[in-house]
């Protein structure tokens, strides 16, 4: 098996907008929270309608994640620590939940630019 991804709400919405740069990860192993997963309704709702938030809300849910209890701590400290960072409490945990299950972050959110453990796609 490859590599694992963590999907966050940019890479969602990415592939939602069908940018190339991230077709290949359809073919990977995604994983995101239902965190993700509200932003990403709204995000959808937002820009577009809300049958199709709803759509991509299911259509994502399939790769939901279960959220431990250490991954919120984890989370916690690690927003608290690049807290002159603009970093969303959903990304900080969706990055410690990476890193702690062996997943690569995947995000455009130019926060986690040359950071480890991110496949950073445009």
């Amino acid at each position: 098996m490859g590599i694992s991804y963590f999907l966050d709400t940019y890479a969602m919405m990415e592939i939602i907008k069908g940018n190339p740069a991230y077709q290949k990860y359809l073919h990977e192993q995604t994983f995101t929270t239902i965190f993700n997963l509200y932003e990403l309704f709204f995000s959808v709702l937002k820009d577009y309608d809300e049958d199709l938030a709803e759509s991509m809300f299911f259509d994502f849910k399939d790769y939901e994640f279960d959220v431990k209890p250490e991954h919120i701590f984890a989370g916690a400290c690690f927003k608290l620590r690049h807290r002159k960072r603009n970093i969303s409490y959903v990304d900080a945990l969706g990055y410690c939940i990476a890193e702690q299950e062996g997943m690569t972050f995947l995000t455009g959110d130019k926060e986690f630019r040359r950071m480890k453990n991110v496949e950073f796609v445009k």
